[in-house]
Parts: structure tokens; sequence; C-alpha cells
């Protein structure tokens, strides 16, 4: 049996219509949706589609939106009747098991620890994202719900992310790699040097800790999880989405430009250059999960697509059947020397 998906109809630049195509789309693979929104005008999209499709999708109303100006600390008192907090509140209540929204990214935050609350043992949750590798994917953590951060962040940040890459990738034991300028123990900041030395005095059973690694060891295939602080994440991100789009643009500009013969020989390049492409496109990854809260909230890029829409509710059906929290609670338990010596550390400090 699938679980019931509440989505954020009025969080995306395009919304609705990119909420509602996705969750038409997800209606007919056999996902169970709450559209929550404004009922009036989800109902008028809605009346375009087929009656099957309407019959399988609930609404629920929400008489306010959450915008990209709001200031979360303030928006989550003063608009509790906002499309995204009441997508919280409805899996709060048990009449849904996850919640996606391409809307403001810090209200997303502010309603997982507000609504959700944290897993036990979590100082900070984390939003994770994956890039392709040769092998399969790179996991990437955090990318900007968290931009200072201490070492007790930065080694709970391994441990989500050795269990999200073994739930969502099938990592027995994942390989974990902190992000560096240097792979030399005496290089990084206070802050890196701080979170390797507790991680390799407190060797994991969840995860192998591989020590530092740079930018390029991202796309290399031998790490499966990359942390670093919300800062550095973010910026990582946009830059490597950036690159793939130039390298797209770049290779089209020049067939465009080629003679016959170099246009023919990229005709026959097509599907290798389609599967660059795809391998590439965020939108084969949905959305970015909030990990470190104890419920499955997903967040889709403020322009997602249709696809990335709908992927981004796959991975949420997915993370909340697979039981992601309670895995996390689990291997959070597992490390509570680690976290103790880094709160000692700081203590110290």
């Amino acid at each position: 049996m699938t679980g019931k998906i509440a989505i954020d109809a009025f969080g995306g630049d395009n919304c609705p219509e990119i909420e509602i195509e996705a969750a038409v789309s997800a209606a007919r693979n056999g996902l169970r949706i709450i559209l929550v929104g404004d009922e009036a005008k989800l109902r008028e999209r809605l009346a375009k589609v087929g009656a099957r499709e309407r019959a399988t999708i609930e609404i629920r109303h929400a008489s306010e939106v959450i915008t990209m100006e709001d200031i979360p600390s303030k928006a989550i008192r003063n608009k509790r009747d906002a499309s995204m907090p009441v997508c919280f509140d409805l899996v709060r209540a048990g009449e849904a098991d996850a919640v996606v929204s391409a809307g403001n990214s810090g209200m997303m935050l502010a309603c997982g620890l507000f609504k959700f609350r944290r897993i036990r043992g979590v100082d900070r949750p984390a939003i994770v994202t994956c890039f392709p590798n040769p092998k399969d994917v790179t996991v990437l953590l955090d990318m900007g719900a968290n931009v200072d951060c201490k070492p007790i962040n930065l080694v709970q940040f391994a441990v989500m992310g050795a269990v999200y890459a073994r739930v969502e990738h099938g990592k027995r034991r994942p390989v974990v790699g902190l992000l560096s300028n240097g792979s030399e123990a005496s290089k990084g900041t206070d802050l890196t040097r701080a979170a390797h030395r507790l991680l390799r005095a407190h060797p994991s059973e969840v995860f192998e800790y591989a020590g530092y690694i740079e930018g390029k060891d991202l796309f290399a295939g031998e790490i499966d999880v990359v942390v670093t602080d919300g800062f550095t994440g973010n910026v990582v991100l946009k830059t490597v989405e950036g690159t793939a789009r130039l390298i797209v643009n770049l290779l089209r500009e020049a067939v465009d430009a080629s003679p016959m013969r170099a246009k023919l020989g990229a005709r026959l390049m097509r599907p290798a250059f389609d599967q660059f492409k795809r391998k590439s496109d965020p939108d084969s990854y949905g959305g970015a999960p909030l990990l470190g809260v104890d419920g499955t909230a997903v967040i889709c890029h403020g322009g997602a697509s249709v696809r990335a829409m709908l992927n981004g509710i796959r991975l949420a059906d997915r993370l909340a059947k697979r039981g992601t929290a309670p895995g996390l609670r689990d291997a959070l338990g597992q490390h509570e020397a680690l976290f103790a010596a880094a709160k000692a550390e700081e203590s110290a400090g």
C-alpha cells in the first residue's frame, strides 16, 4: 500500500499548475495525493482532469500562502493556515505520510523543527542532495540548512548521510568523506580539523570514514557521502548545476556551428549526449530530503518542472515507506560516544 503524500500546491514559482500536473501523474501511477491550498482554485484547475484522476486526489483547503519574502520565524506563528504548515499538520495528525513542497526552504526547515520536531540526538537537521558519479551517486549534506556549523553538526551529518545512502541507494556500509581544500590532515579549517579528529577517533559500524576529500573527489565514484557545512554545500550545488548546464549548452552550440559532417557525427552520438543530459539533470533526483526531523519532508527547487516535482513525490513516498526516520534514530543511538566527545571538545574550547 502506498503512502499518502501531502503536496504544498502553492509553494513553487509556477504554482499551482506544476504541482497539479505532478499530482495527477503521481495519482495515475497509484500514489495517493492530498493537494493543499486554495480549494476553489484547485478545484477549478482539476476540473480539466479526467474523473478518475480527480477521484484519487484529495483537496485540503488552506487560506494562506508562504512567500519567498516571508521570514520563517514569523510566518510559522502568523501564517498557521498557509499551505506549507498545513501539509506538516496533516502528517503530524497521521492523515498523510510525507510532505513535498517547492516553497521557501527556510520555512520548510522551520516547519520541520516546530511541527515534526528533531529526532532525539540531532542538534541540527540537514538538507541532502545527490550528484551522479561513474558508479552510482554521491550524497552531499548539508546543502543549505546550516550556514554556520560546529564539529558536532558535521559528525552528525556523517551519520545521517550514511543512513540516507543505505536507505535510498542501497549502500550497505557507505564511505564517508569530509570536504576540505586538501587531503592532508593539516589542511582545512578549525571546524573541519576538529570534525576530522573526532571521526578518526571513533570508528563507526554504520559507515567507513575515508578522511578529507577534495572537490574533484565528488565525481570519482569512490566516496558515497560527502559532509560539509551548509554554506559550502550550497555553493558546491549551485556550481555543479551551472557547470552541467554550461557543458550541455556548449555541446549544443558546437554542433549547431559545425559543418554537415560534424553534425552527422553528433547525430550518431546523440544517445550518449542524451544519457549525459539525463544523468546530469537535477530534475531526475526530484527533491532534497530534510534529514534529522521526525518525519518525511522533501524540498523541491522553486522553479521545479513537473518531472522534478513528480520525482520529489516518488522520493517522499519511498522514504516514508522505508522508514528513514526510524533508521536515523537507531544509527544516532549507536554513536553516542562520538557525539559526547564532540560536545566535550566544544565545551573545552
